[in-house]
Formats: C-alpha cells, structure tokens, sequence
C-alpha cells in the first residue's frame, strides 16, 4: 500500500477529484492550506500593488493499494498541472498496514 499525498492549486481541485473517482479512486481526504513556497502572489487594490508570501492551496492524501500509485499519481500530474510555478508538489510514501475500525480487518482489503 503507497500512501498518496498532493498539494495543488484550488482551482485545479474540481477537475482532479472527477478524474480519480473516473480512475476508480474514490476514497481520498483534502484540506485547504495556506504555505509559502517559490511562487510570489500578489494583490491590487484601488490600483496599489500588494505581495504576499501565503498561498492558498489544497492538500490531497490517499491510501492506495500497489497497483493504483502510478495511476494516482499519473493522474494528479494531469489534472493539477499548469506549468507556472507553484503548481504543487506530490509525495509517496509506504503503508505498512491498514486496518478497518467497523470489522477489525486488515490488509488491502480495507481500502475496498
């Protein structure tokens, strides 16, 4: 099991959570975050111009089994990409083990 974590821009959300439930992954938890990164964003207001180190993004985890990290992944790079900086980062990491609170079952079995 890999776990899939992703931070993407919010505008590329929508259309990346349609393509993972259109590839079969359709368990996943988001969050909207604030970072500082590479990209410099700013602000104009009554035509005075403010920048800002906080970007908003949002973060994506998911816990898929073997055969799905490439997909997942493949999948993010399409969807969230825009070319500019600031476009995200994606990280995979090992699953040791994964259990099901309602049976008690473990293994892969649990992300069905």
């Amino acid at each position: 099991m890999k776990k899939v974590e992703a931070i993407v821009r919010r505008s590329k959300y929508r259309a990346l959570r349609d393509a993972l439930h259109a590839k079969g992954i359709n368990f996943f938890s988001y969050w909207d975050v604030t970072g500082i990164g590479n990209e410099k964003t700013g602000h104009v207001y009554r035509g005075v111009s403010y920048s800002t180190s906080d970007i908003q993004r949002r973060y994506i985890s998911m816990v898929v089994n073997d055969d799905f990290e490439q997909i997942a992944v493949d999948t993010i790079l399409e969807y969230a990409q825009t070319g500019e900086v600031g476009d995200g980062k994606i990280f995979v990491s090992d699953v040791k083990e994964a259990y099901r609170i309602r049976t008690g079952e473990k293994g892969g079995e649990t992300l069905n």
